[in-house]
């Protein structure tokens, strides 16, 4: 099961952005790009895989790409040491524009023309094609859950795991569950009792806005809500109410540029918060440009999730990840993107223990085993187990960072396998 109902983060901030713009219906003539190493060793042929990212969505060229360019970072890494048991990785990538007809193209292309073994860190704005991924029977490993389909389809394995039956319906009876742990933290680790929620006054966002508050409010928090309009937002009269409300915390249900106004509405009224908390989609190295113009409300800036901070540079796992994209933007999905790409990597090297080869079968029974999967300590233990029905609590971590200018961000709360909280799960609707 998703953490915290990171689905829904996810799909609030795909509705937002591409909130009046339609997507196209066909892709760009850069669509497909093949990578990998050119010449095969002498271990054998090579391993080929799948990369699907709507990098020229209506969203903008850069919000899905980071799984993406950390997948690649890994394989290109992989194939300078030797590959996969001598054998190189041959990486297809394919650019499916945002739209589901795009989709279904890169799935036709990759899965039934291609023939990859498995694709990896998927990050699509529509993930259309995912029926056919799984008809086919192709496991695809740690794609980010935008939508509703890694809690939907067998063989589809996101990021975060899933506990679902996953037999054709989304979650249980098409409800999803996430837990209150990032609420609980702020309350335990930070004394907050007072949460203010802002959204707009568009549907995904403000029921969005309800998850959150209803996740508050049963963590016993006293919950403020502001409303601003989708096309003319007053940001300055939302901080001032929330400066006289006396908020210790604010969550949002806005895109990025709206955290930033809004955030530049607070320092101009002289809000001071615990925390401005927001999600491992805004869990960039970019901070300092994206709120310029903010520094108080910058520097109260928190972010939480299920993968390691990228700026811990003291974990070894984390240390390879940032050499490898060394010149190249830091982005928690990125780092997410880069465990996926280990993770397919595991399970191929798992097949070719006692001669044998890496297929699609073989990929699909590693990922599906019992064991939890944590990617070298890079991401809460991952699991996906299938349970009849949702478990009214579960124990769930949380890995928590917050932003300081001439640091970045720097972790908080303790390493994030220990930062676990039994709490409730509650349903909401993708």
């Amino acid at each position: 099961m998703r953490r915290r109902g990171r689905a829904a983060e996810a799909l609030l901030a795909v509705a937002l952005l591409v909130a009046g713009t339609a997507c196209g219906s066909r892709l760009p003539e850069s669509d497909f790009e093949r990578r990998g190493t050119a010449s095969a060793p002498a271990g054998g042929a090579p391993v080929r895989v799948g990369i699907i990212t709507s990098a020229t969505s209506p969203v903008g060229g850069s919000a899905f790409t980071g799984p993406r360019d950390g997948a690649r970072a890994w394989f290109d890494r992989l194939n300078a040491r030797g590959g996969i048991g001598g054998r190189p990785v041959d990486v297809r990538t394919c650019d499916d524009g945002g739209s589901g007809v795009g989709n279904n193209d890169c799935v036709h292309r990759l899965v039934e023309e291609e023939k990859v073994v498995a694709l990896v860190a998927t990050s699509a704005l529509d993930y259309a094609g995912a029926p056919r991924v799984s008809r086919a029977r192709v496991p695809d490993v740690g794609g980010q859950p935008i939508g509703s389909a890694y809690e939907t389809y067998p063989h589809l394995y996101g990021i975060y795991g899933s506990l679902a039956p996953r037999e054709g319906t989304p979650g249980w009876g098409g409800e999803l569950y996430g837990g209150t742990e990032v609420y609980r933290y702020f309350k335990r680790e930070q004394g907050a009792r007072t949460a203010a929620v802002v959204s707009y006054n568009q549907a995904a966002s403000a029921a969005y806005a309800r998850l959150v508050t209803r996740g508050l409010k049963a963590e016993g928090y006293r919950v403020v809500t502001e409303q601003v309009d989708f096309a003319l937002p007053n940001f300055r009269a939302a901080a001032a109410d929330l400066k006289e409300q006396g908020a210790d915390l604010v969550f949002d249900a806005m895109d990025t540029h709206g955290n930033a106004k809004l955030c530049e509405a607070m320092d101009a009224v002289g809000v001071q918060v615990t925390a401005k908390v927001t999600n491992v989609q805004n869990w960039t190295s970019d901070v300092a440009e994206d709120y310029k113009d903010a520094p108080r409300c910058r520097n109260a800036l928190w972010a939480t999730g299920s993968s390691r901070n990228f700026a811990d540079a003291g974990h070894p796992a984390v240390r390879e990840f940032r050499a490898a994209m060394k010149g190249t933007a830091l982005s928690q999905w990125a780092l997410e993107g880069w465990a996926a790409a280990m993770w397919f990597t595991d399970a191929a090297r798992s097949c070719l223990k006692g001669d044998g080869d890496v297929t699609r079968a073989c990929v699909d029974r590693y990922l599906s085993r019992d064991e939890p999967y944590s990617a070298r300590g890079l991401l809460v233990p991952v699991r996906f187990e299938r349970r009849a029905e949702p478990p009214a609590t579960r124990r769930t971590c949380v890995s928590v960072a917050r932003w300081r200018d001439g640091r970045g961000w720097v972790t908080q709360g303790g390493d994030m396998d220990h930062n676990c909280f039994v709490v409730p799960q509650l349903a909401y609707q993708p």
